[in-house]
């Protein structure tokens, strides 16, 4: 395979991984009435990301998350050729996530969706600020465009778990419209995916803008 492919199929492969994970453990949580728990999904989410960055974030940066791509390109760490096929990769990993989940679990309603648990506006608003934080760390721990190193795993796996532990009753602590997109779509729940596209998007600008103004450009 070339290089390009190889990062392709990294961003597939991590990002089928984190929906397949992550939502799976929404949904097991459910039909098994509560034996995951939040804190488990919560956790679940953050081990599964820390796991695929010391995994093959040398390969392709496991980004995961189109927000995350945008998020680099906007700080000029990013070819621009690069952020379509990411973006459709990490669409398509999701998709065949929660369309394996569906298989296996046939009569769940939601896939593990990200609904809001109160107004839209208070979702929207909160996954902006999750997706700026995120995106912080991500910058100030990352080499270029890369989530690689000693460090890079454990500081974003644990923002992950940490934001989903306080916010994800709430919002559903999507921070990335790939894992948002897939349940959403195979599910046939997209009455508030708006949210999910726009606000983790617009926080991931805003996360560059904010390490702009901490960090000196690397």
């Amino acid at each position: 395979m070339t290089n390009g492919m190889r990062k392709l199929t990294a961003e597939f492969f991590g990002t089928f991984a984190l929906v397949f994970a992550g939502t799976g453990a929404i949904v097991v949580n459910d039909v098994t009435h509560g034996a995951i728990t939040h804190v488990g999904i919560a956790l679940t989410f953050g081990l599964i990301v820390l796991a695929m960055i010391y995994a093959m974030g040398d390969v392709s940066g496991c980004h995961l998350n189109p927000a995350v791509t945008l998020g680099f390109f906007a700080a000029r760490r990013f070819e621009a050729r690069w952020v379509l096929p990411y973006v459709v990769s990490q669409i398509a990993g999701a998709v065949a996530a929660s369309a394996v989940l569906r298989f296996l679990f046939p009569d769940h309603e939601t896939l593990g969706a990200t609904l809001p648990k109160g107004s839209a506006m208070q979702s929207f608003v909160l996954e902006v600020i999750l997706t700026l934080i995120l995106m912080f760390v991500i910058l100030s721990v990352s080499t270029g465009a890369k989530e690689k190193g000693i460090t890079a795993g454990i500081a974003v796996g644990s923002v992950i778990a940490l934001e989903a532990m306080f916010a994800g009753p709430i919002c559903g602590a999507s921070m990335n419209p790939a894992r948002s997109l897939g349940p959403a779509l195979v599910s046939m729940h997209t009455e508030h995916l708006w949210v999910y596209l726009t606000a983790p998007t617009l926080g991931a600008f805003l996360g560059v803008l904010v390490c702009r103004c901490v960090h000196e450009p690397k």
